[in-house]
């Protein structure tokens, strides 16, 4: 795959992840959208190779970052929080379990 569409692939997958992670919070996918947009208008001109790989890799990293470690909660009074896990977070974060896991 080109280095264009590797860099274009990148940008779509942390456009979708923001999409998902920040689900119902118009503030955050708005400055999840802006930093992204920002980054990528930042380094358009990057004449090198090396460097795009770098970042490429580090696109993909915080990609995955976002989508298994950012929780959403809510303040609903004073001391108390709402916590709204995705699905995927859910199913991937048993510390023990009475039943294996079937293998696939």
């Amino acid at each position: 795959m080109g280095t264009r569409l590797k860099v274009l692939s990148v940008f779509k997958r942390l456009h979708r992840t923001r999409l998902a992670v920040f689900n119902n919070d118009d503030r955050s996918l708005t400055a999840a959208r802006l930093k992204i947009n920002d980054e990528f208008r930042k380094n358009k001109n990057e004449p090198s190779e090396e460097n795009i790989q770098k970042m490429i890799k580090m696109g993909s990293d915080v990609e995955i970052v976002l989508r298994e470690a950012v929780l959403q909660m809510e303040h609903l009074g004073e001391n108390t929080l709402l916590l709204r896990p995705r699905e995927s977070l859910l199913l991937e974060n048993v510390p023990y379990c009475d039943q294996p896991r079937k293998k696939s």
